[in-house]
């Protein structure tokens, strides 16, 4: 069966999810990490991706990405990862790849979500119990925006630009947002999406995603299927379901 074409349109934020091959190790060690990072800052300005935050875990990667150009984003990835593959497995004395097929990714609705995908990737290092703080790990974007640490890949979100006036102001509001866990609702919305390639958003973003791509971005309905092909109408606001 031929793959699904990939959901990526210019404009629109990307939460993309790299693992390892079986779920085994990809980042071998601390070299290992700022070699995927200088592979991504790379890739990222020769295909025109703003990457606005990540993290590195063992097995796995996570990104928030947004394409300024249709294909960028995959071109992003595949840039990175047969780089950085490469240099591992000479290093390493291996062969053969270390990921696990193709990378998985979800459309974020910017209103609705881009905030809480940031939270949900730079926590990950905190529901893993591998620290008690995001700010203690130091393999993702989060002391960037928390603390003012410098980072020479990241372009910050409007999102996160409109959290206050000043970087003071916007890194004390950002620190403020982890105050308190993200709702069992939100990470099970953002799982699901990431895994099956799904949007995630309100309906009339989810509405406008399909008509850009030519083709749903949400999970099929259950039960009978509707007795017309008529789409949602304009001002659906249901949030997509997953």
């Amino acid at each position: 069966m031929a793959r699904s074409p990939r959901i990526e349109v210019p404009g629109v934020p990307l939460h993309i999810v790299q693992r390892g091959n079986n779920r085994s190790i990809c980042f071998f060690g601390d070299i290992d990490r700022r070699l995927y990072l200088k592979c991504l800052a790379r890739a990222a300005a020769l295909h025109g991706c703003d990457v606005h935050a990540y993290v590195l875990m063992s097995n796995h990667a996570h990104l928030l990405v947004t394409p300024k150009s249709q294909g960028a984003a995959s071109a992003l990835m595949q840039d990175v990862g047969r780089r950085y593959v490469r240099i591992v497995n000479e290093v390493q004395g291996r062969t053969g790849t270390l990921w696990e097929g193709r990378f998985k990714s979800s459309l974020i609705d910017t209103e609705r979500y881009l905030l809480t995908c940031h939270r949900y990737i730079e926590l990950n290092p905190v529901r893993a119990g591998l620290v008690g703080r995001a700010v203690e790990y130091a393999w993702s974007s989060h002391r960037f925006y928390a603390t003012g640490e410098t980072n020479y890949l990241l372009t910050p979100h409007p999102q996160y630009l409109a959290l206050g006036s000043g970087a003071n102001d916007r890194s004390a509001a950002f620190r403020n947002l982890f105050g308190d866990p993200i709702a069992e609702d939100d990470l099970g919305r953002l799982r699901i999406a990431v895994n099956k390639g799904w949007a995630l958003g309100s309906g009339r973003f989810c509405a406008e995603m399909g008509r850009a791509l030519g083709r749903s971005v949400l999970p099929p309905r259950r039960g009978r299927p509707r007795k017309d092909n008529s789409p949602l109408p304009p001002n659906d606001q249901r949030e997509m379901l997953i």
